[in-house]
């Protein structure tokens, strides 16, 4: 019997459970595709490394999705306390009729249980067909074969969000059951006619209270962008993410109290419709909503960031890899280590004495004592020289702005020693890379480098025509800014600075190494394989003894990490940052039908009055989206400097793909947001309707 009324009551009010039910759906399809990720990568030919590499971003994964069921089960009981609420005259009823408390239990446990097992079957089975979508994202983004495609079904993750999402029915279950045991038959018969106080706050106060909390803001925003050099440590970003809660908290309180008495004073604005009404409603109800308003505007806040950054990452780091890694293989080789500066300065600390007396040789002739002729895979290559002396560091191409920049930049490693090149070494490279040539003259010298803030730091020498002495010549720059370049490849721009002179320049008793710089005589990915893993077992070889193994990078080994690393940032990222936003929507939205609940009476007296049905409808949907867009919009205020802030810390990865990110986040907020918009107004709408 109580299973058959739970069944007419969940039938019954299908509608009221409509949010409910989307809420749940999401989030156990999310929970489901991102826990489902290494089925998808695991049908994927890809490198041993990266294969580590995935297994770590799904230990992240499952920490995380702890996180997130913790997230999900605090929405999951805030939408059962609205249904509760929704129905406590129907319990009333129940209890007036003499039903026990304990029977009611029963109904609200075979409702739960019902719900549950739904939207486990409808969640698993959307997150299913969504893990065969990003399927083919995670096969894009690590550029893998896709003719091993199989329809995969995770048991694992399956299993992992049945057990999570079943201990939060079992916590809601109890939560429902102390809530009945607590209920008393004239509140759930007479709560709705409850009538709400509108307590107007001191004007006068608000006002203080609105400007200190703008100040609080000012500054923080001012923390995050112009003071970020001063921040040392992560300590220090807590302090503008403090003052930033504090500010946001302060903000809507007094706005609470301000926003009904500036616009009472708009007679024309406040007079026009139910211009009155939906204010009033606003205001009495932003009074006790502060908090939880300040919460949904933190979580947009910390939404949009994260999405932005996340999405500003991957495609940076996609289109670094074309940009910064436009050869096939790089080998950096230590030389001359024996040499007396290198040994006074304990750069050969660690070195064998036949490692350092066998240094001389450059990186051909050293991976042919290894037996491995890197000639025979390379269809073309260059070998370049680095310099460096101890007579010429960053202190040194400072020159007379070196204080001032130390000033502003304590914490930059001033003693460093330059890397040092030849204006036709340089060009050589350039060619091989594709990017622009210099011309010097023998008293001349060029900063190349590509990463921002030090390039910055640099030009306030470069501007001031900073000299420097190099191996008994006088150099002055031949352009007052650093010239866009770099040596190394990568996957983004790290070059901080490399001195580019002419060659009769330098002294080769202050060569410091060698370059080789190649592309494969092949495209199959097989044999560039093949290629590497042999040039990989030179590790193991005992001659390494006696010989400096060179340094070595190719594009394909930085292609998997940066895949690997744009992929669990991307997905770590995402997963967040969607579950947040579902999150605040969805506590909006709950909020939102339970005031339309509340204040069923009062648009019953809209009618009873005359009240045209088009301006009841047009008073709700403008109520509903005040508190929607109020958080938002605050929130998008708080990501602009957010951005700013994220913009520093992403600059060694690039942030030429800001603007489509942004784009692409908008319409996450459109589609998630903009949809529990929708979903609240009709549901509401339904409440408010006046039965036949």
């Amino acid at each position: 019997m109580l299973c058959k009324l739970s069944l007419k009551n969940i039938k019954k009010s299908i509608k009221d459970y409509t949010i409910y039910f989307f809420t749940l759906i999401l989030g156990i399809s999310i929970f489901y595709v991102f826990n489902a990720l290494d089925t998808q990568t695991a049908m994927m030919e890809v490198s041993s490394s990266t294969r580590e590499l995935i297994k770590l971003m799904m230990t992240m994964m499952s920490a995380v999705s702890v996180f997130v069921s913790f997230i999900l089960g605090f929405l999951i009981i805030y939408a059962s306390r609205f249904l509760m609420k929704r129905r406590n005259k129907e319990f009333g009823i129940y209890l007036t009729l003499g039903m026990s408390k304990r029977k009611i239990s029963m109904i609200l446990f075979f409702e739960t249980l019902i719900i549950g097992i739904l939207s486990l079957v409808v969640g698993l089975g959307l997150g299913t067909l969504l893990s065969q979508l990003m399927s083919v994202i995670v096969v894009n983004m690590f550029e893998a074969n896709l003719t091993k495609y199989t329809f995969v079904f995770s048991s694992s993750a399956c299993i992992r969000t049945i057990a999570y999402f079943s201990v939060m029915y079992l916590f809601v279950m109890i939560f429902n059951t102390i809530s009945v045991s607590k209920c008393k038959l004239i509140d759930l018969l007479h709560g709705n006619k409850k009538a709400e106080t509108l307590k107007l706050k001191n004007p006068f106060i608000c006002i203080i209270i609105f400007i200190i909390s703008v100040c609080i803001l000012g500054y923080a925003y001012y923390m995050v962008t112009a003071g970020f050099a001063d921040m040392d440590n992560v300590k220090d970003i807590l302090v503008p993410i403090a003052m930033g809660s504090i500010g946001t908290f302060f903000l809507f309180w007094s706005l609470s109290g301000l926003v009904l008495r500036i616009v009472r004073s708009m007679k024309s604005f406040y007079y026009k419709g139910l211009n009155s009404f939906t204010l009033r409603q606003f205001s009495s109800k932003i009074n006790t909503t502060v908090f939880s308003t300040t919460i949904i505007c933190l979580m947009l806040f910390v939404t949009i960031c994260l999405l932005s950054s996340c999405l500003t990452m991957k495609n940076s780091m996609n289109e670094g890899i074309k940009k910064f890694a436009p050869a096939d293989i790089q080998l950096t080789n230590k030389r001359n280590m024996d040499a007396t500066q290198w040994h006074d300065m304990n750069l050969s600390y660690g070195y064998t004495e036949e490692q350092m007396a066998n240094s001389h040789i450059d990186a051909v002739e050293k991976l042919k004592v290894f037996d491995f002729d890197i000639t025979k895979y390379l269809k073309e290559f260059i070998q370049v020289k680095i310099y460096r002396t101890p007579d010429l560091t960053l202190n040194h191409t400072l020159g007379s702005k070196l204080e001032s920049v130390r000033t502003e930049f304590p914490f930059l490693k001033y003693d460093t020693m330059e890397d040092i090149i030849t204006i036709s070494d340089y060009n050589k490279i350039a060619k091989l890379y594709g990017i622009d040539t210099y011309f010097l003259d023998d008293n001349e010298y060029i900063v190349i480098a590509d990463f921002k803030s030090m390039v910055n730091t640099r030009n306030i020498a470069l501007k001031n025509k900073e000299t420097i002495n190099l191996f008994g010549y006088t150099l002055k720059p031949k352009y007052d800014e650093c010239q866009d370049g770099f040596v190394e490849m990568s996957s983004q721009r790290i070059n901080g600075g490399v001195i580019v002179v002419s060659d009769r320049v330098v002294d080769e008793n202050y060569l410091y190494g060698d370059m080789l710089i190649g592309n494969y005589n092949t495209t199959d990915k097989k044999e560039i394989l093949d290629i590497e893993e042999n040039l990989n077992k030179i590790t193991k070889n005992p001659l390494k003894d006696k010989y400096l193994l060179p340094d070595g990078t190719t594009k394909l080994s930085i292609k998997e990490s940066t895949n690997s690393l744009t992929v669990m940032v991307t997905f770590i990222g995402l997963y967040l940052g969607v579950i947040f936003l579902i999150s605040s929507a969805a506590i909006l939205g709950l909020k939102e039908l339970s005031e339309s609940s509340d204040n069923k009476e009062r648009f019953r007296m809209l009618r009873k009055i005359g009240t045209d049905e088009k301006l009841i409808k047009k008073a709700l949907f403008r109520q509903i989206g005040i508190f929607f867009l109020l958080p938002l919009l605050l929130a998008i205020i708080h990501s602009i400097f957010g951005i700013m802030f994220a913009v520093k810390i992403l600059e060694v990865f690039g942030t030429d793909e800001l603007l489509p990110s942004i784009i692409m986040t908008g319409i996450f907020l459109v589609i998630i947001y903009g949809g529990y918009f929708l979903i609240t107004y009709y549901c509401s709408k339904n409440i408010i309707k006046e039965k036949n």
